[in-house]
């Protein structure tokens, strides 16, 4: 090429000059960004009908068997004892108390995914245009008020059926109320939102609110204060209610041009995380992102780690100092340790269904929040590479915190169960012997290995799923469903014999033992695998 020739090109201008017309809209920007991707991705108006018809099918099979679950165990509770106990809390109180924790929740996952935000192509193409803001974000900042305002209305409305058996009107008028305050209170993280607060405060104050739940129970049941039905607005409170509804949205309309580029894209990005996890049934990535999502991005106070002293006790430390710095596991394991307390001390759920479900339920949830280190350390194993420990050590050594938090939680639960049984010493050591059975599902759960999308898939309401998703998501609840069988019998019998402890305190070991294993694949796999080896074995000696 000779330098006439490179001049020419380094003259020629990189995009044509053209006809240039008007910035579009807001809404045409939507519009063609919206037929664009349908487009390239194939969807169609049938499509689109398949998909909401599958939607409300499962919605409505989901909400009918609830219902039926909650009416079941309503008729299966014993009647309401004139019992004249120190500690005493009625089924609507309960009710009014989980109702507190749900507000907790929703207001810590609106700090969590926003509740405005753009992410993915929006966040890189939309924000840096010339054209008014709010009119790109007008849907993100409707979608969320709206699922809570229809999530909050059959949730709280299935409660109120199932387990208070009121009346249809009553019913509608409890689905009401709690539609509106849950689109006002996701209305009024967005405003927060809006003027600059960061969304890691709004979620601290859910976590608050939810760890305030149980505190508010024990309270309202040693002073004997209970309620008869779940409160409501009047029908011209809720006309009022909807009115103030509708006056938040209005202005968060107009402030959304105020919200920072930064947290728009924070928030984008971990609702599409979250979104992609619970399509693709991860349980692990959707923690990550909801607790990664509200993390403080500096802090003010370093630990000097001094219980690290060698490989071990750093992989412990570790572990330690990522449920320490979790507020919102530390309260999921508060919460969880009280609710075997508060299931023992309601007359109408103080039986042996209602009793193990507690403990099963509340161990689960308690288990799940200590295992985060060994869940960080399966998406990003870099200290188990670099410290001088074989893999069984390694997931052995996971353990130990687990451990260490499930037996505070198994004192306190185990307790309530014997004060409830009048046996607390035995369910004490019962409950010190069950504790390993939790660390080692912790660990098994968090080292699972992932579905294959690459094998055969199962179409399903939610789209299509592996065949063997369903034994990936029981690894773990495995462990707890067959190691706590002393326990189950226990429960259910009301008793603990020298028998039970012996045989829980095998199956503990048995437990540890499977969780340290380091093999992928499932008990029959593993099996079939071994039988193809001696197979091929038998015929290379012929």
């Amino acid at each position: 090429m000779s330098d006439a020739d490179a001049v020419d090109l380094a003259d020629t201008p990189a995009v044509l000059p053209g006809e240039l017309g008007e910035v579009p809209g807001a809404r045409d920007i939507r519009r063609y960004t919206t037929q664009a991707a349908n487009a390239r991705g194939g969807a169609s108006l049938g499509s689109l009908l398949a998909s909401v018809y599958y939607a409300v099918i499962t919605i409505a099979i989901a909400s009918g068997m609830a219902l039926g679950f909650a009416q079941a165990l309503r008729v299966s509770l014993p009647p309401t004892p004139e019992s004249d106990a120190a500690v005493d809390l009625s089924l609507p109180t309960l009710v009014l108390v989980v109702l507190l924790g749900l507000v907790g929740i929703l207001v810590s996952l609106a700090g969590r995914l926003g509740p405005v935000g753009a992410g993915g192509a929006e966040a890189a193409w939309w924000l840096v245009l010339p054209v008014d803001r709010r009119g790109l974000l007008r849907p993100a900042a409707r979608r969320l008020p709206l699922v809570a305002a229809f999530v909050a209305a059959i949730l709280v409305g299935l409660l109120d059926a199932g387990l208070l058996a009121d009346s249809g009107a009553r019913v509608l008028h409890v689905a009401v109320t709690s539609a509106l305050v849950a689109a006002g209170i996701v209305l009024l993280a967005a405003l927060a939102q809006s003027r600059g607060l960061r969304r890691s405060t709004t979620a601290l104050v859910g976590d608050l609110i939810l760890a305030a739940a149980p505190v508010v129970a024990v309270a309202l049941a040693l002073t004997d204060w209970s309620v008869h039905e779940v409160p409501t607005l009047p029908w011209f409170g809720a006309v009022a209610a909807a009115l103030l509804v509708a006056g938040a949205g209005v202005l968060v309309d107009r402030r959304l041009g105020r919200i920072p580029t930064a947290s728009l894209r924070e928030s984008g990005s971990v609702a599409t995380q979250a979104v992609g996890a619970a399509v693709s049934l991860d349980s692990r990535e959707l923690g990550r992102a909801l607790t990664d999502g509200a993390a403080a991005p500096t802090r003010r106070r370093l630990s000097r780690l001094r219980t690290a002293r060698g490989p071990a006790t750093a992989l412990v430390t570790a572990d330690l100092a990522v449920l320490r710095r979790s507020a919102r596991h530390l309260v999921q394991l508060a919460i969880a340790a009280i609710v075997p307390v508060l299931v023992t001390v309601v007359p109408e759920l103080a039986s042996q269904a209602g009793v193990l479900f507690a403990v099963l339920l509340a161990g689960y949830v308690a288990m799940s929040a200590t295992g985060e280190g060994a869940r960080r350390a399966q998406m990003a194993p870099i200290l188990d590479r670099l410290l001088p420990l074989d893999a069984k050590t390694v997931r052995r050594l996971r353990m130990v915190v687990p451990g260490i938090a499930m037996l505070v939680w198994s004192v306190v639960a185990f307790g309530a169960v014997g004060r409830w049984t009048g046996d607390v010493a035995g369910w004490l050591v019962l409950g010190v012997a069950s504790t390993p059975v939790w660390a080692a599902a912790a660990v098994r759960s968090s080292y699972r290995p992932a579905p294959d999308w690459g094998g055969a898939l199962v179409s399903t309401p939610m789209g299509a799923l592996p065949t063997g998703v369903a034994a990936v998501l029981a690894r773990g609840p495995d462990v707890v469903v067959l190691g706590l069988l002393p326990v189950w019998i226990a429960v259910l019998l009301r008793h603990v014999s020298p028998t039970m402890i012996l045989i829980q305190a095998g199956l503990s070991a048995i437990a540890v033992t499977v969780a340290s294993s380091i093999a992928t694949g499932s008990l029959m796999e593993r099996m079939l695998a071994s039988q193809e080896e001696m197979d091929k074995q038998r015929k290379a000696n012929r």
